[in-house]
Order: structure tokens, then C-alpha cells, then sequence
């Protein structure tokens, strides 16, 4: 069998059409959209039709997106956007301690300048308490920071509570959504989100390109300064093959959604009922039921996980512990950490994410394989 690739939360191969559609705005359609020339127009064309794609997929306004780099830029573009606009208000921050790190890092370097960060705590299946986040609001509270979904566990929040909660308090709530759009619905305001992050290159289109959805009327200062492109919020020309990959990629996972969902998730729930029956020793991590489809993660008792990355990239199958942004790092993964797993557990971690060219028959290699490479390893 050929490579086995089962690291689609990490990044997903680019989409064939989505290629196709980039094509001609590398040589042919090459415009800058700030140019008043045929060129120029052409690609202005093109940029709004992709913004309107994008904003229709999350149920937002095209004025209310601004394109970037990715999800990382959007986290920071928001967390010290309203922290910096709102500083007269107040100096506190609340997230979940599952945040990804570009929400985590900026919050951290805001409060090494005097901001008060309230990190709440979730339950051993990662859920956060919306009741804690409406306990830890004061008056100085300008920002509520919960991801999704974990980009490690897969575990969804229940952000329609949360949002509500915030918004009643009139605080900006901030949706790391990279790990959901164009993998299960994702509406803006049915979420109460005030400003939504998310990556071409989870959903099958290309790197080094995202979006960041902004609601009419909160207030969000440029994140990188120089022209006036996306409307005075992000400086630097515009991406124009990157953007329309995201909304040809975006269009395709409009097409194929519901029929995704049904495939990856019967392929996850055969892996959470097949390898605790295989194999000893082991714990499923995350939510049994508010789940990302195409998500399993698991801890192996006197494992290394490292050595069984190894393994499994020796037979063809490439996973992970977790997040590709702590990959190197030696210290157990924090997220682990805060569903209360011990180090020993933590160390032994496996992720397995699936996608739009997963089979059965690759599912199968590895719940074949499993079994005997964690015995070797614990021997």
C-alpha cells in the first residue's frame, strides 16, 4: 500500500480544482487590484467575487471579511486589535486554556504589558463551562477568546451559550474557527461570533492565505500598516491567486459537506470502537460526543509517542501527537495537560485525522498495524 497520510488537521493537500483556479492569476491574469488599469480591474474582479464566496460560506456581509496570511495573522489581528481599541475600557481578556497558541502567545505578551488574562479551565473531555465565562467577566473585560474546535482533541465548544453570554455583556467575542470551516456548518452569527479566524489550507486550498471575519461595527484598527487595501484594515497587496483558491476551496467543501461528515465520521467512530478493543492501556481523548468527524485522538500507556510516529512513518502512515505548531517541543502538550492527563499519558498521544481522500482501506491498514507496533514498543 502506498503512503497512508492521516495528518489532515495539521494541513490538507490542495484540492485539483482549487489548483486549476489559481492557475491563470500566477501568468495570464496577474493584476494588482490597486491598479486602475484592464489588468488591475480584472483582478479587483476577482478579489470581491472571492470575498463574497467566503463571507456567504460563514453566513457574514463581503464587507465584514478581510483577507491575510492565515489563521495565525487573524488571531493576532484580533486579540491585540480589540485589546489595543478597547484599552480605555478595560485591560482583561478572557480564553479557554485549550487556545490555539497564536491566541494564547498574544494574549500572553498583552499581559506582560499590564493586561489581566483569565485562562479558564475545561472538562476531562475539553468542553469549557459557559457559566465560567459568564462568572469570569468583570467591567474591564473587552475580549472572550473560544476556539471552536481543538485542533488537537476535536472536541466542539458550545459557543452558541458562550456567545450569547457575550454578546448580552457587549464584550467582542473571538472564534478561532481553522479547524471547522468547510468541515462541519459554520455560521457566524448563529455562533455570536464579533470576529471569526480561518485557514485555506485546512480545507483543502492553499497555504499562506485566510480570512478574518469582523462584524459591522466592532472596532478593529489595521494589523499591518503601509496602503489602503481591505479597506484600510490590512496593509499589503492582495494575494490574488491565494484568494481565489480559498473561494474555490471554500465553494467545494459547500458542495461536499454533508456527505464528508457522514464518511469521515463513520471512519472515526470505527477507529474510538476498534482500538481500545485492540490494544490495552488506552484512553480516548476529547469528546465522545461534540466531536470534530474527522478526528480521533488517544493516549497509549507506557508509550512514547514519539517512537510510535516513528513506527507508523516507517509503515507508510503518517499522524501526530497533536498540534504541527508545537511539533519539536519536548514539554507534554498543554492541552493535554488541561484535561488532566499526566505526563505519561500525555507522552503517548496519537492523532488521527482524516479527509477528503481518506478510505476504508487505509483506516484498516492502521487499526492492522497498531496493535503490533505499540506491543513492540512497550516491550
Amino acid at each position: 500500500m502506498s503512503n497512508i497520510y492521516l495528518d489532515y488537521a495539521s494541513t490538507t493537500p490542495v484540492d485539483p480544482l482549487v489548483l486549476e483556479a489559481m492557475r491563470p492569476y500566477f501568468c495570464e491574469q496577474f493584476g494588482n487590484a490597486s491598479s486602475s488599469h484592464a489588468f488591475g480591474r480584472e483582478a479587483r474582479k476577482a478579489l470581491e467575487e472571492a470575498r463574497e464566496t467566503v463571507a456567504r460560506f460563514i453566513g457574514a456581509q463581503p464587507e465584514e471579511m478581510i483577507f491575510n496570511s492565515g489563521g495565525t495573522e487573524g488571531n493576532n489581528h484580533a486579540v491585540f486589535g480589540v485589546a489595543r481599541s478597547l484599552c480605555d475600557r478595560g485591560k482583561h481578556i478572557v480564553i479557554s486554556s485549550l487556545e490555539h497558541h497564536s491566541v494564547e502567545e498574544p494574549a500572553a505578551y498583552l499581559e506582560r504589558e499590564g493586561c489581566r488574562v483569565t485562562s479558564l479551565g475545561v472538562s476531562a473531555e475539553g468542553l469549557v463551562d459557559p457559566q465560567e465565562v459568564k462568572d469570569s467577566i468583570t467591567d474591564q473585560t473587552v475580549l472572550v477568546a473560544v476556539m471552536h474546535a481543538n485542533n488537537e482533541i476535536g472536541t466542539i465548544q458550545p459557543l452558541e451559550e458562550i456567545g450569547k453570554i457575550a454578546r448580552e455583556k457587549n464584550i467582542p467575542f473571538l472564534v478561532d474557527a481553522v479547524q471547522t470551516v468547510g468541515h462541519i456548518p459554520v455560521k457566524a452569527d448563529a455562533l455570536g461570533a464579533d470576529l471569526l479566524s480561518l485557514s485555506s489550507h485546512k480545507l483543502y486550498g492553499p497555504k499562506g492565505v485566510g480570512a478574518l471575519y469582523v462584524r459591522k461595527g466592532v472596532k478593529l484598527p489595521s494589523f499591518l500598516l503601509g496602503g489602503d487595501q481591505e479597506r484600510g484594515r490590512r496593509a499589503s497587496t492582495e494575494n490574488i491567486a491565494g484568494v481565489v483558491g480559498l473561494a474555490k476551496a471554500v465553494a467545494l467543501c459547500d458542495q461536499n459537506i454533508a456527505s464528508e461528515i457522514k464518511t469521515q465520521s463513520r471512519m472515526r467512530d470505527k477507529l474510538l470502537d476498534e482500538i481500545p478493543k485492540r490494544i490495552d492501556g488506552v484512553k480516548i481523548n476529547g469528546s465522545h460526543t461534540q466531536r470534530l468527524p474527522n478526528n480521533a485522538h488517544f493516549s497509549f500507556a507506557k508509550v512514547d509517542g514519539e517512537s510510535l510516529l516513528m513506527s507508523l512513518d516507517m509503515a507508510g502512515i503518517a499522524a501526530s501527537m497533536g498540534s504541527a505548531c508545537a511539533s519539536g517541543a519536548m514539554e507534554p502538550s498543554r492541552v493535554l495537560r488541561a484535561i488532566g492527563l499526566s505526563d505519561d499519558w500525555a507522552y503517548g498521544a496519537l492523532r488521527i485525522t482524516m479527509g477528503r481522500w481518506t478510505t476504508e482501506e487505509q483506516v484498516d491498514y492502521l487499526l492492522e498495524q497498531l496493535p503490533f507496533m505499540i506491543k513492540s514498543l512497550r516491550i
